[in-house]
């Protein structure tokens, strides 16, 4: 008589869990009294069980939905079955009776080895849960990686954009040197072949003071795009997109309205409707419009006028304006002011023109755009600054 095939053993279809428990000191009591009751029913029933710690494999908790732990999961056999809270204890006891039966209803239709001898899918439950997590781990990396290519590639074609302003802009500057040099030296040629000189004394010092004044403006765009490319945009997280530089501005001004009111300043705006989008970090852009506003509400008396203005300077940036009706700032000191804490004697007394100007200069830096200032005392202040424009 042959012998009946044999069903796979209850090892070989285990009942499987996973007990997942957190580091929180509410918690130990709880995990001990668990840990203790599973211990009790091993050594009557043989099943597996893992487990997790929830801070080390955050995956897994996301993978599984978890709501609360401590929780225990029944993997296998199926249908999953979660229990969660604070009466854990007593779930598992109403709840083990059925997970034995399960796990006997699951053995007996079993197909037998003969049929499909390769057949393992019991013992590959626990691993499983291992495998989702590295999974959804690698899923969240390659998704982070994605992101951070999208965001070096726009930078690289930011700084593209960022050496064809600055060609651009050296251009002006660069023409109107070499315009007064030639000249110079073409009156200098004349006046050595015996003929008379074509430029009076005067002239020529105007033509090397021209000449000079463009050679600084062109050191001062190239010390600002260094300056930019050393990291400053890294130092301040930077994280520039595209930008409706009008609406931020608009929303600035709603914020200090009540301040101007306060002091019954009249505040106007020139911001064009057909603006075009910049390339900037909004938050950052914020801090300096805020910045330059609130110094000049602080500094404009009552009455005074401020006023914002916006140009689409060429098809390359915009340049924003702040002006106001205060004290202005001396000739002398309108590039210190951008210092970090240079602060005027008249002004040591009071907030502002402090590190906030500071800021905004490596912020504007950042965004390889240029701020400045154009004053005199008791003449009011306009504080400019550009930003590139989104492409």
């Amino acid at each position: 008589m042959q012998a009946a095939p044999e069903k796979p053993t209850s090892s070989e279809a285990s009942l499987q869990l996973v007990l997942f428990v957190d580091e929180r000191p509410s918690s130990r009591k709880q995990i001990q009294q668990i840990h203790s009751y599973l211990a009790q029913l091993k050594a009557q029933y043989a099943f597996e069980i893992q487990v997790i710690e929830v801070g080390e494999q955050p995956y897994l908790a996301e993978h599984f939905k978890l709501i609360a732990t401590p929780a225990l999961i029944k993997i296998h056999p199926e249908p999953r079955q979660t229990l969660a809270g604070s009466d854990l204890v007593t779930q598992l006891k109403n709840w083990w009776p059925r997970w034995q039966l399960c796990v006997e209803e699951y053995q007996q239709n079993l197909p037998l080895p003969t049929e499909a001898p390769t057949t393992q899918t019991s013992k590959s439950a626990i691993s499983s849960v291992a495998y989702s997590a590295e999974l959804i781990q690698l899923s969240d990396e390659i998704f982070r990686l994605k992101k951070e290519k999208e965001e070096l590639l726009a930078q690289l074609k930011f700084k593209d954009r960022v050496v064809a302003m600055l060609a651009h802009d050296l251009r002006s500057p660069l023409t109107a040197a070499s315009l007064a040099v030639e000249t110079i030296e073409i009156t200098q040629n004349w006046s050595n072949g015996g003929g008379a000189p074509r430029l009076t004394p005067a002239q020529m010092e105007q033509l090397s003071k021209q000449a000079r004044s463009q050679l600084r403006a062109m050191d001062r765009m190239i010390t600002d795009i260094l300056q930019a490319s050393r990291g400053t945009s890294a130092e301040l997280h930077i994280k520039p997109l595209k930008l409706d530089l009008g609406a931020l501005c608009h929303e600035v001004l709603n914020s200090l309205k009540n301040r101007c009111q306060a002091k019954s300043q009249s505040l106007k705006t020139d911001i064009p409707n057909d603006l075009p989008y910049v390339y900037a970090d909004e938050e950052r852009v914020r801090q300096v419009i805020v910045n330059l506003l609130d110094n000049a509400i602080k500094y404009t008396p009552e009455g005074g006028k401020i006023q914002v203005s916006m140009l689409h300077r060429t098809t390359q940036k915009i340049q924003v304006s702040v002006d106001d009706t205060g004290p202005g700032i001396p000739v002398e000191n309108q590039d210190r002011i951008f210092e970090d804490r240079y602060r005027l004697e008249r002004d040591e007394a009071k907030d502002g023109y402090g590190i906030g100007l500071g800021l905004c200069q490596r912020i504007i830096r950042a965004h390889y755009g240029r701020i400045w200032v154009d004053s005199a005392s008791d003449k009011g202040s306009s504080f400019h600054f550009t930003l590139p424009v989104y492409r």
